[in-house]
């Protein structure tokens, strides 16, 4: 069974940044995609970036592109999002996501295990 443990969500102003975290367990951590989701209230599920099994590619969303940045250890079963330049529409819960394959993706369908997810709130 895979655990996801997210951390470093919190309160920042527009213009902060955050570091969340995610540690791993229970599947071979390096040979699979990771990414990261967030949900905004009363909005869907939407991606926010992944990153393939050795690290070598990350994909963004459009919305993202430019001030976050993915990336992984996997010595340590770690996934990470460097979150710059925050707006207030980044508030979200946001959800580290273990996916099925090698390739990064953006289909919530390629991803099979989510963690609890940590709150990010931006204020204005």
């Amino acid at each position: 069974q895979v655990q996801l443990v997210e951390s470093g969500g919190g309160l920042v102003q527009a213009g902060g940044s955050l570091r969340l975290s995610c540690a791993a367990s229970g599947r071979t951590f390096s040979n699979y995609a990771m990414g990261w989701f967030r949900q905004a209230p009363g909005k869907e599920r939407e991606f926010v970036a992944a990153i393939s099994w050795s690290g070598g590619s990350t994909y963004y969303a459009d919305s993202v592109k430019g001030r976050f940045t993915i990336s992984r250890d996997n010595a340590k079963n770690m996934v990470y999002l460097q979150m710059n330049s925050l707006k207030p529409e980044d508030t979200a819960v946001y959800y580290c996501v273990h996916g099925t394959m090698y390739g990064s993706s953006s289909s919530v369908y390629d991803y099979d295990y989510w963690g609890q997810g940590t709150q990010v709130t931006v204020s204005s």
